[in-house]
C-alpha cells in the first residue's frame, strides 16, 4: 500500500471561523474551527489512517511499521524515524496573535524538539484580508521590549494585502501574525511550539488574558527586516516550483488533464494537498478519490503515480523533503 488518508484533527479556537467544515464538504456546527490539522505526528494529535489495512494506526505507528518504505532512507535516518512535517488548514475570523517560532538549535535546547519554519499559500482571502510577516525595518532587542511594553509593536510589523495564490515563507524566528479573512493552507516543521508575544488584550473562554512568552522570544527573534512573499505565475498543466528549503520543497499543479508524476529517483514521502476541485490519484495499484480540502501521503516506495482531474479543473500543493 502506497497511498494513505487520514482523519483530519480539528482544533476549535477563539480566533477561528466557519468556513473549513464547509470546505471540506463536512457537516457543518457551530464551533470556531481555527485549524484542521490533515497530517501530524505531533503527540497527542496524531493522524489515523481512516481506510485501507491500516485503517485506525496514527502516523507514528505507521512510520514504525513501514520505515525507510514511508519516509525514505535518507528520511529515516535524517530524522530519526520521526515524521518531520506538520500540514494545516488555517481560517482566521479575527486576527492571530504575533508570535514568532523557535530555530532548530534553541528548540533543541529548551523544548527537545525540532524548530518551525512554515510555509503559507493563501487560499482564499476577503477583500479586507492582511497579515503581518516581518518587522518593516530593523530593530534592536531593546526597542522590541519597548514595542511590546507599549503596546506598539504591530506599528513595526510589515503589513500584506493577501489575495489567493499569494506565498510566504516564514522561517523561524520570522515575528509574523494572520489577520482577519485568511484562509490559508500552511506545510510546516513538525513542532507545536509558539511564543506569543502580543494578543490585542484578549481573553480566553474563561475570562483569562492569555499567556505571553516575551522573555521566550526575545532569544527567538530574527530582528532584521525580511519577508519572503510571491505570487507565483501558474501555468496550466505544469508544476510549478513555490519553495525549495532545507526543510521541506514544494511545487503548485493547476490541472484540467491528467498528469503523471515519476518519483522513482526520489527518495522521500510525498504530501499531495488538494485546494480546489477534485482528482483521482492513481499509483500502480491503488486508486484514491482526493476532493477539495483533504490530503494524500504517499510513500516514499511508490515509484510514481497519475493525477487525473475530476469533473474539470484542479489545484494540488506538492510536498516532499
Amino acid at each position: 500500500m502506497h497511498l494513505f488518508t487520514f482523519s483530519p484533527i480539528m482544533k476549535p479556537t477563539i480566533w477561528g471561523g466557519y468556513d473549513i467544515l464547509r470546505y471540506k464538504q463536512m457537516p457543518a456546527d457551530n464551533r470556531r474551527i481555527g485549524e484542521s490539522w490533515e497530517l501530524s505526528a505531533i503527540p497527542g494529535s496524531e493522524s489515523v489512517v481512516d481506510q485501507g489495512p491500516y485503517t485506525g494506526y496514527t502516523l507514528p505507528a505507521l512510520v514504525d511499521v513501514l520505515k525507510a518504505d514511508l519516509l525514505g532512507k535518507e528520511n529515516y535516518t535524517r530524522f530519526e524515524g520521526r515524521f518531520p512535517l506538520l500540514v494545516k488548514f488555517i481560517d482566521a475570523c479575527d486576527d492571530l496573535s504575533v508570535q514568532v517560532h523557535p530555530g532548530d538549535a534553541l528548540a533543541a535546547a529548551r523544548h527537545h524538539c525540532s524548530g518551525k519554519s512554515e510555509m503559507w499559500y493563501v487560499v482564499k482571502a476577503t477583500p479586507e484580508a492582511r497579515l503581518y510577516s516581518g518587522f518593516s525595518f530593523p530593530l534592536t532587542p531593546e526597542e522590541y521590549e519597548r514595542r511590546v511594553e507599549e503596546c506598539t509593536l504591530p506599528e513595526v510589523l510589515q503589513c500584506y494585502h493577501v489575495h489567493e495564490g499569494d506565498v510566504f515563507y516564514q522561517p523561524a524566528g520570522r515575528v509574523h501574525s494572520i489577520g482577519a479573512g485568511c484562509f490559508i493552507c500552511e506545510i510546516q516543521q513538525s513542532s507545536d511550539i509558539t511564543y506569543r508575544i502580543y494578543d490585542y488584550g484578549r481573553k480566553d473562554q474563561n475570562g483569562n488574558t492569555r499567556q505571553l512568552h516575551l522573555a521566550e522570544a526575545r532569544e527567538a527573534i530574527d530582528y532584521s527586516a525580511r519577508t519572503d512573499a510571491f505570487t507565483p505565475n501558474v501555468h496550466l498543466n505544469e508544476p510549478m516550483e513555490l519553495l525549495n528549503t532545507v526543510y521541506f520543497s514544494t511545487s503548485l499543479y493547476d490541472l484540467n488533464e491528467p498528469i503523471v508524476c515519476d518519483y522513482s529517483e526520489l527518495d522521500s514521502f510525498v504530501i499531495l494537498i488538494c485546494l480546489n476541485g477534485n482528482c483521482k490519484i492513481r499509483s500502480e495499484h491503488e486508486e484514491v478519490l482526493l476532493k477539495e480540502g483533504h490530503t494524500i501521503l504517499v510513500a516514499a516506495a511508490c515509484p510514481g503515480l497519475t493525477i487525473e482531474p475530476v469533473d474539470g479543473e484542479v489545484k494540488l500543493i506538492e510536498c516532499f523533503v
